[in-house]
């Protein structure tokens, strides 16, 4: 028996040889690491949300899946209220983004159609499409042109069904945003579905916080995907799409059929944090005066392009330096985290600086002082 586990053993050995061990770190520190960023998920608001719900008699668990007895009318309500707010046809709620991602692309795409997916797609549109029926390619990261020839090559091949695109409207290891109405317009030449994942848009961006898609939603051919557990401050995620799509997932989605329903209690808060975020335009002017600032302190002290966005990666390339500055931006009392492959590609090992309302101006100035001297020693 002592063997049993030695293939675990030796796996976890070479991860930790090679600086790409990961483990789990309490919470420490001035957040720069998590995607709250509009500072909801302790905030009183939301907070007042759950409190309320759980007096009206919302329960915690849902007891079952949405078909069996776990359809509460929180999910109902919850996902009426997302179709008014995103401006979709219809919305179907699931417990978390990844779980919606794997979701989608495992049921949606037919075997005849074709999945162009971005090189820098999240690991969950991967899994996805690993369950899918439909064949897959990676095209060129916000590359238009090389996914509009990558289509008619498919096309010219034999290619009878439907192209599938699917993006991220601003990537989560990159902070950089994606030409979503050029995507549009492919999508609609090549009458192709366009599947935008706006997990770090939502609440952010577009009107009332509805994401950088808000201008495409409700097109037949749109499907967007709303995490809850961002910006929003609280969990799961709303997929906003044709009705007739909703329906499909609701009887062929094994990941929805078959899954517990999320917490009544938690679709509750949700339809708080939307309320909240859609009269959030201060905090979404306060986000921006951050994200400016923290911009031009890194292209000053650090020689760091800025990113434009919350998301601001500071590559270094090598994971052990990427570690090694971690740990000593943690010691100065910042909770910044490394990010290493197979997250990012090889020899793009970076500290990931998130940007949220939960620390001050002066806080975020500091920081990329500080920053700016721990790289400076790393290079000497």
């Amino acid at each position: 028996m002592a063997e049993t586990l030695e293939p675990y053993k030796a796996d976890l050995a070479g991860l930790a040889a090679r600086d790409r061990l990961r483990t789990l770190a309490p919470r420490a520190g001035l957040d720069f690491a998590s995607n709250d960023y509009l500072g909801l998920a302790e905030s009183r608001e939301l907070s007042a949300a759950a409190a309320a719900a759980v007096a009206r008699g919302v329960p915690v668990g849902a007891g079952g899946s949405r078909l069996l007895r776990g359809n509460h009318p929180e999910h109902e309500a919850l996902e009426a209220q997302a179709a008014r707010f995103f401006h979709a046809e219809s919305a179907l709620f699931f417990g978390a983004g990844f779980s919606a991602n794997e979701a989608l692309l495992s049921t949606l795409p037919q075997r005849e159609d074709m999945i162009f997916y971005d090189a820098l797609i999240h690991a969950s549109a991967h899994d996805g499409m690993r369950l899918s029926r439909a064949p897959c390619a990676a095209f060129a990261h916000n590359d238009v042109g090389a996914l509009g020839y990558a289509i008619v090559g498919w096309r010219a091949k034999g290619g009878k069904g439907r192209p599938w695109i699917a993006v991220e409207s601003l990537y989560s290891m990159d902070g950089d945003i994606a030409p979503l109405h050029e995507l549009m317009a492919l999508a609609d030449r090549h009458e192709a579905f366009l599947l935008i994942d706006e997990a770090h848009a939502t609440g952010v961006y577009g009107p009332g916080g509805r994401g950088l898609a808000a201008a495409l939603e409700g097109r037949e051919n749109v499907i967007s995907v709303h995490t809850c557990g961002k910006a929003l401050g609280a969990s799961g995620a709303l997929v906003c799409l044709a009705a007739p799509l909703r329906d499909f997932l609701v009887n062929r989605c094994r990941n929805f059929i078959f899954a517990t329903a999320p917490s009544p209690l938690v679709a509750a808060c949700v339809r708080g944090a939307l309320k909240i975020v859609e009269g959030a335009d201060d905090r979404r002017a306060a986000l921006r005066d951050r994200v400016a600032l923290a911009g031009r302190e890194l292209q000053r002290l650090c020689d760091v392009a800025p990113s434009g966005s919350q998301v601001q990666p500071v590559i270094v390339g090598a994971d052990a330096l990427a570690m090694s500055l971690a740990a000593r931006m943690r010691m100065r009392g910042y909770d910044i985290r490394a990010i290493r492959p197979p997250t990012v590609p090889e020899g793009t090992a970076r500290l990931r600086l998130s940007l949220t309302l939960n620390v001050s101006a002066a806080q975020t100035t500091q920081m990329i002082s500080d920053l700016a001297e721990e790289l400076a020693k790393a290079k000497a």
